[in-house]
């Protein structure tokens, strides 16, 4: 089955025990042996398919540093305007799907739907055809810069179509006046905050000039010669300012992000509101571990020591946080942890929106499953409306925090499952991930698991959760009682190779279907919602009797984590 947005609402997410149409195979979709039937009128053979070139430009107008959302959208630089702003005006192609299979094909497009890094999507196809539509429509233009005069902030170039010519696209700018509009006043948000939340100094947007994009809400900036995070959104803006908030209260910790240094100012289209579009915080050089781990452990630059001191760290950090800012910290993985210049771990990320169902706790998982299905509006109304009341019954008014992108005071943040949950159980949850984070630690993995489809990492796992290749059988142990409650998830019978699902069963073998892998993947969530449906109402019960165990899988504390590391850590004798 071809990977694209309505697959994963028909396979990879819960919804898929609810998809009862069959999927469709194109005309052009390849046969048993691999082929592909396509017609004259759509071969690439036919002159008039053909791309004139995807050779690299000799003097380019543009830079391409990545891309997101299911490989739809492209960052952009601008290279013809001297220093540029971080304006964050992205590159908007139509939805891959749309495109014809010939065409996807010959530019790579399937790669760019889960590769997001600019290193490895600059050698696709779709990259380069991109960059030379820019350049073409660039250079048709008297004065190519004032594309970018008194735009809204993340406002989008839109390539209306994607055709082989690139004198044939049609390109518009989408002016986002409705984001400026999200977008609120340092005053505003003093007055919202209360004195107890000190502000850092403002600098004007103008003073800030663009280096490079990491990934679709984080970019490196330079302010008077040095080098800063800037964080920003271009959609649902409510997450920075709660993100924003949830700094400025953390009481400092060395393995957690410093608070930020800079609020980051720009007078909007209509009104001269002067807003808060992003902040700036300590750049971390080395990035996060996710890629790196890996790295350094094929290399030989890591030790035990190195890694029993960064789990050390990673348990202090979330001791510290439930012990003295009582928030808690959905967002636990390797992509959220970076290596400081002194090799220690910082813990970033705290909008809390939470992980994927693959890293989260089985807990988190059922009643995320639950929100899921109660907002999707393409199954029957009937099942969305079952799922709504058994969350309402849990946490009411539970759809105020999903509704509208904008920010609206007062807020404790907008995650719904991690909402319904008592602090013990949260902690619990914590407890649960920070294990799989160990794992991945300890076995120099990216990820527990090839869980993610719409995401591939650099390296892939070369052995999965909870599978120990080089992990010390002390830590073992702990990590194993970290997870327990721990279910195999669909990856035990999905995967993604290249740019298909496939029954991991038949994964290279070429006699996957896209009927069989709807089939497995219906039969397997409705399994998986019929026991979260019943452990959800053992714990309703349970909480209106109050007998409710809410340390439900019998793990150890943050505290109880953190002692046993540091005794493995003495008892070793890795203490440095």
């Amino acid at each position: 089955m071809e990977l694209s947005q309505q697959s994963i609402h028909d396979v990879i997410h819960p919804t898929a025990a609810f998809s009862e149409a069959p999927v469709g195979i194109a005309s052009n979709s390849p046969d048993r042996d691999g082929t592909t039937t396509t017609s004259w009128y759509d071969s690439p053979l036919n002159p008039k398919n053909r791309i004139d070139s995807l050779a690299v430009l000799e003097r380019p107008l543009w830079r391409i540093d990545g891309c997101t959302a299911y490989g739809s959208q492209f960052y952009a630089i601008p290279l013809f305007i001297g220093t540029p702003l971080p304006m964050r005006i992205d590159v908007f192609i139509p939805e891959p799907a749309r495109l014809s299979p010939v065409l996807k094909k010959v530019l790579d497009v399937d790669v760019a739907f889960h590769t997001t890094s600019g290193s490895r999507i600059a050698v696709l196809g779709i990259t380069r055809h991109i960059l030379r539509i820019l350049q073409h429509w660039t250079s048709t233009q008297d004065n190519p810069a004032q594309i970018f005069d008194n735009v809204p902030f993340g406002s989008r170039i839109v390539f209306e179509n994607l055709p082989v010519n690139v004198a044939d696209a049609r390109i518009s700018i989408a002016r986002t006046h409705y984001l400026e509009r999200q977008l609120l006043s340092l005053p505003s948000l003093q007055r919202y905050w209360g004195t107890g939340v000190q502000t850092p100094p403002t600098i004007d947007i103008s003073e800030v000039s663009y280096v490079s994009q990491l990934h679709d809400s984080v970019c490196l900036v330079k302010i008077q010669d040095k080098i800063w995070i800037f964080k920003a959104l271009t959609s649902y803006t409510k997450y920075l300012y709660h993100e924003l908030r949830q700094l400025l209260l953390i009481e400092p910790h060395p393995n957690i992000v410093a608070r930020p240094v800079h609020l980051v100012m720009k007078k909007c289209s209509f009104g001269n509101k002067v807003a808060v579009v992003g902040f700036t915080l300590e750049y971390h050089v080395h990035g996060s571990l996710r890629d790196l781990l890996p790295f350094l452990r094929i290399h030989n630059k890591v030790s035990l020591a190195d890694e029993t001191k960064w789990a050390i760290q990673l348990a202090s950090a979330l001791v510290h946080l439930r012990g003295t800012s009582k928030i808690f910290y959905p967002d636990l993985r390797l992509d959220n942890i970076v290596l400081s210049a002194s090799r220690d771990v910082v813990m970033v990320d705290f909008e809390q929106r939470g992980v994927w169902c693959e890293f989260a706790a089985p807990e988190v998982n059922a009643l995320e499953y639950v929100r899921l299905l109660a907002v999707d509006e393409e199954i029957p109304v009937d099942v969305q409306k079952k799922y709504a009341d058994i969350l309402t019954e849990m946490l009411p008014n539970w759809e105020a925090m999903g509704e509208g992108e904008e920010y609206v005071w007062p807020s404790s943040g907008y995650n719904v499952p991690w909402s319904c949950l008592t602090p013990t159980e949260q902690e619990a949850c914590e407890v649960y991930m920070l294990g799989r984070v160990l794992w991945c630690i300890f076995e120099g993995n990216s990820a527990p698991q090839r869980a993610a489809v719409w995401l591939s990492y650099r390296w892939e796992p070369s052995v999965e959760f909870p599978g120990y290749t080089r992990t010390p059988a002390r830590v073992q142990k702990l990590i194993d009682h970290c997870t327990r409650g721990r279910q195999p998830g669909m990856s035990k019978l999905i995967v993604r190779e290249g740019n298909q699902l496939v029954l991991r069963k038949y994964e290279k073998m070429g006699l996957s279907t896209p009927q069989s892998v709807q089939e497995t993947a219906r039969d397997w969530w409705s399994m998986e919602i019929k026991e979260s449906e019943v452990w959800l109402k053992q714990r309703m019960e349970g909480m209106k009797r109050g007998d409710w165990n809410e340390n439900y899988y019998d793990r150890p504390t943050l505290k109880e984590v953190l002692s046993e590391l540091e005794a493995f850590r003495d008892e070793a004798g890795l203490r440095s």
